[in-house]
């Protein structure tokens, strides 16, 4: 019983490795692309439902605008505003950084399932693996004690 024990337990802690590593990749990946597409249809399609009211359509406006670089120095800049339109055309609600970060927190939330799912198929050979490597060291080297003729 102790074995099995030991072996859930140093599965677990494989896997929680595992899953922290992959969820650093997995996470980096997933918000730069969710950066780079928070403006895309798929964004606004997958937000607006949250976002704005019933029986309203939805568009993304850009507009100029000036951000400040690590020098200090004034640079030109995009911006985004989700608005919500009612059947008329007008705008209802105006949106310029929630639905950015719904986005976002949606495609968290994806990247740390795919984490998850991947540690949990990549556990057991890694496991395998750490336990071959303990095994080659407990063993002693028999070789040093040949003499030498």
């Amino acid at each position: 019983m102790k074995s099995a024990t030991t072996g859930t337990l140093s599965g677990c802690i494989v896997w929680f490795i595992l899953f922290g590593i992959l969820s650093l990749c997995v996470f980096t990946v997933v918000m730069i692309g969710g950066g780079i597409s928070a403006t895309s249809g798929l964004a606004v399609r997958t937000v607006a439902p949250i976002v704005c009211p019933e029986n309203t359509t939805t568009n993304i406006r850009t507009y100029a605008t000036t951000s400040t670089d690590e020098f200090g120095n004034r640079q030109p800049s995009t911006g985004y505003v989700l608005q919500c339109l009612d059947s008329d055309g007008n705008v209802v609600k105006e949106d310029p950084v929630a639905y950015a970060f719904i986005w976002m927190g949606i495609l968290a939330v994806i990247g740390v399932v795919i984490a998850g799912l991947l540690a949990f198929v990549f556990a057991a050979p890694a496991g395998i693996l750490i336990a071959k490597l303990i095994n080659r060291m407990k063993k002693p080297n028999v070789a040093q004690y040949i003499e030498p003729r």
